[in-house]
């Protein structure tokens, strides 16, 4: 009897404890919403801002553009950790397919945007001398970043709840 307690104990405590440690890693659809939101929010109201030079010099829009900048990466690094590692191991082919286009997508958007911050930024500052090719160059950048959150929204996410048994949670 005293062993089984124990063994139950031991258990009790080990679930709980893989509990806590996959609330902290798993990502719920809503998290998934709230930062997409966030992003075309910032989107929104930078390019509306940009055009005007003396608004895109403004610590103001510069603060924005970094909070969207950090958005941008934080997104695109949850992907990655958290969303594909299931989908690339399904058994259905066209599941893996799928994660496999979102995934070397989600790679190439990553090289195409430090490709642009290199260009543009230094560290925490804006630099943009040629201010007509940053303004063309981030409405492009803002558009890629769009239609990924578009595709994910469209394909990703319905093809996750459709694999997944708890349909609030992504991954």
């Amino acid at each position: 009897l005293n062993i089984s307690v124990h063994y139950w104990c031991i258990l009790w405590k080990n679930t709980l404890w893989t509990t806590k440690f996959m609330e902290k890693f798993m990502v719920t659809f809503e998290q998934l919403n709230v930062q997409n939101d966030k992003i075309t929010e910032l989107s929104n109201v930078l390019i509306q801002l940009i055009p005007e030079r003396s608004m895109c010099d403004n610590p103001v829009t510069e603060e924005l553009f970094f909070r969207y900048v950090d958005h941008v990466k934080d997104h695109l690094n949850i992907g990655d950790k958290n969303l594909y590692a299931n989908l690339l191991t399904h058994r259905d082919q066209s599941v893996k397919h799928t994660a496999s286009l979102f995934l070397s997508g989600s790679g190439e958007i990553k090289r195409v945007f430090e490709a642009y911050l290199r260009k543009w930024c230094n560290h925490k500052e804006l630099r943009t001398k040629n201010h007509d090719k940053f303004v063309k160059e981030t409405e492009d950048m803002f558009r890629l970043v769009l239609r990924r959150i578009e595709d994910e929204t469209e394909h990703l996410y319905p093809l996750l709840r459709g694999v997944n048994i708890n349909a609030s949670v992504a991954a």
